[in-house]
């Protein structure tokens, strides 16, 4: 006996004698996670598994016999009457994309593949149609531009962003080492806004709210103190802040802490930030108090500086009122804004 003799023997062997091929094959398309399904030239179905029950939500008891509209939506009924005309010209139908109905009225995503269905004689008789559901594929791909679009958003954002602080920087900065320190300073502020708002591709969608006001203050304020030792607290209640607002509630916060840490409560060891935020339904209100700083200028008297020139654009761009006074402890900050200016 040769090689391929004992090899047909041994097939033969492991395969039941009972073993039909017809029903194996029944057995394999019942199986498929796919919705297997065939048709009459007149769209009638004739067949459908049990990938087909769970895709579209309908039993085989009550698909069979029906017409295969019923799992089409009203606008894409164009599509049967041309895919049954290829059909019938003998084409076959590959990787079709379109939207089919489920039995509970919700609209899936599908990819089709059809081919014709032959007699004995090759004369076409029906179709055979497989329908694999990527509804989860198709969201995955909108959520990837989605990702991208935010991004190319953003970078335009930061690009004017950044050549704004350049111009404003160039005409304050005394030398080139006083540029550098002050766009580095403000650059890594932005860095410290967007990386709490940064969507990832594996976690948090762009849909979901970026950060709130308490986390962007936390950001800024980081460097200010240590755990044993921090030298600003936050009060009240917090509020989330929309992606479009926190560039420029970032550029604002910064320079509110640069000036503390310039000539303010930040600037000694022991000097405080008490930050209270205040929500009603249709306002914001922050109050910024510093404690045991210097207490050496009038901070009601306008300045022409970098900051202050900031302050006012972004003030003007998120309709903020600022209110500037000193209290027996030191300077009193008072911010108040239209809640629907940042959420």
């Amino acid at each position: 006996m040769g090689l391929g003799d004992q090899e047909r023997q041994a097939t033969a062997e492991a395969v039941p004698a009972a073993y039909d091929a017809a029903a194996f094959l029944a057995a394999i398309v019942e199986s498929s996670d796919d919705a297997i399904v065939s048709k009459s030239l007149s769209g009638i179905i004739t067949t459908w598994n049990k990938g087909a029950e769970r895709i579209f939500g309908y039993t085989a008891d009550e698909a069979v016999g029906q017409p295969i509209t019923i799992v089409i939506p009203a606008d894409r009924l164009d599509e049967e009457p041309a895919i049954l005309a290829r059909i019938q010209a003998g084409e076959r139908v590959d990787h079709f994309e379109t939207v089919r109905r489920r039995k509970d009225g919700n609209l899936i995503d599908i990819s089709l593949t059809i081919s014709p269905i032959r007699d004995d004689s090759g004369t076409i008789i029906g179709a055979s149609k497989i329908a694999r559901d990527i509804s989860e594929r198709r969201r995955e791909a909108e959520h990837r531009e989605m990702l991208l679009r935010e991004m190319h958003h953003r970078i335009k954002n930061l690009f004017a962003v950044v050549a704004s602080i350049i111009t404003l920087a160039a005409r304050n900065a005394v030398t080139a080492s006083d540029l550098a320190s002050s766009m580095k300073d403000r650059l890594m502020a932005l860095a410290r806004a967007h990386e709490i708002t940064l969507p990832s591709l594996a976690g948090r969608s762009v849909e979901d709210p970026p950060a709130t006001l308490f986390q962007l203050l936390s950001n800024i304020l980081a460097p200010y103190g240590h755990d044993d030792h921090r030298q600003w607290t936050l009060h009240g209640d917090d509020v989330e802040v929309t992606r479009a607002k926190i560039t420029n509630l970032a550029l604002l916060f910064h320079e509110l802490a640069t000036n503390a840490a310039k000539y303010g409560a930040l600037s000694v060891g022991d000097g405080t930030v008490d930050i209270t935020l205040t929500i009603s339904p249709d306002a914001i209100e922050l109050v910024w108090l510093e404690a045991h700083g210097p207490i050496d200028a009038d901070p009601t008297q306008p300045t022409s500086g970098f900051g202050s020139i900031l302050e006012q654009k972004i003030a003007q761009s998120l309709d903020i009122h600022i209110e500037r006074s000193w209290t027996p402890g030191g300077l009193l900050i008072r911010l108040s804004l239209p809640r629907l200016a940042i959420t």
